[in-house]
């Protein structure tokens, strides 16, 4: 096996620790990212629906605002929105290298998108369903828990599972300013050395995690569908 290893990936061989490293550094970038985007994402997703036009907290002013700050996020480039928020990024973490400098514009591009598709699913819920928990009291928040979110869960892990794979793809791209990560790791070797088996080996894996990602994603959803 590791000489099999050895005449297909020669270069890995060698490598072998910086590799672990660098997948380390992005399973890193995307646990921390992805919880706190996961959490942000999922409250801005859930005022979207209630404060919209017709929501359970109709509230226009702060819908225009929510919508229009996550549409400008969402319009900007993630490799201009890596510079973007560099300043910020020192300011929160005290450095825009390295995985702590990534997690932050990896959570400002992660969330406006997170936030649209949790809007998107939760607008799927049938208003029937809404209408029948006011007329039994619930309140508005009971309401966003018991009918909005419950009923959703199978579009909401299909979303965290889209958003979980644009999150790898966007730490590939945070390994071109420094944050380490298999990025950074096949563009240093795959790309700058000429050693394309540094680069296979990288996406060999990126595809398994992917691969993983999305099954966990829609085991979950199919276990939840009505």
């Amino acid at each position: 096996m590791l000489e099999t290893l050895a005449n297909w990936f020669p270069n890995m061989v060698d490598k072998m620790d910086e590799f672990w490293l660098a997948f380390w550094q992005t399973m890193l970038m995307v646990g921390w990212s992805g919880a706190i985007s996961l959490v942000l994402g999922l409250v801005i997703g859930v005022l979207l629906v209630a404060t919209r036009d017709g929501g359970l907290m109709a509230q226009p002013a702060v819908y225009q605002v929510l919508d229009k700050v996550v549409n400008l996020f969402r319009s900007i480039p993630f490799i201009i929105l890596l510079t973007l928020v560099m300043p910020v990024t020192r300011l929160i973490m005290g450095t825009a290298i390295g995985v702590e400098g990534a997690i932050v514009p990896l959570v400002f591009g992660t969330v406006p998108f997170f936030s649209r598709q949790i809007e998107s699913a939760l607008s799927q819920v049938p208003p029937g369903l809404v209408e029948a928990a006011k007329a039994m009291g619930n309140s508005n928040v009971e309401i966003l828990i018991n009918v909005y979110l419950k009923e959703s869960i199978a579009p909401i892990s299909r979303a965290i599972s889209i958003t979980a794979i644009s999150l790898i793809s966007y730490t590939a791209m945070a390994g071109v300013v420094g944050a380490g990560g298999l990025g950074d790791f096949a563009i240093r070797y795959g790309h700058d050395r000429k050693q394309f088996d540094c680069t296979l080996a990288t996406v060999i894996v990126l595809v398994l995690l992917v691969s993983i990602i999305q099954m966990v994603g829609t085991l979950v959803a199919r276990r939840n569908e009505h």
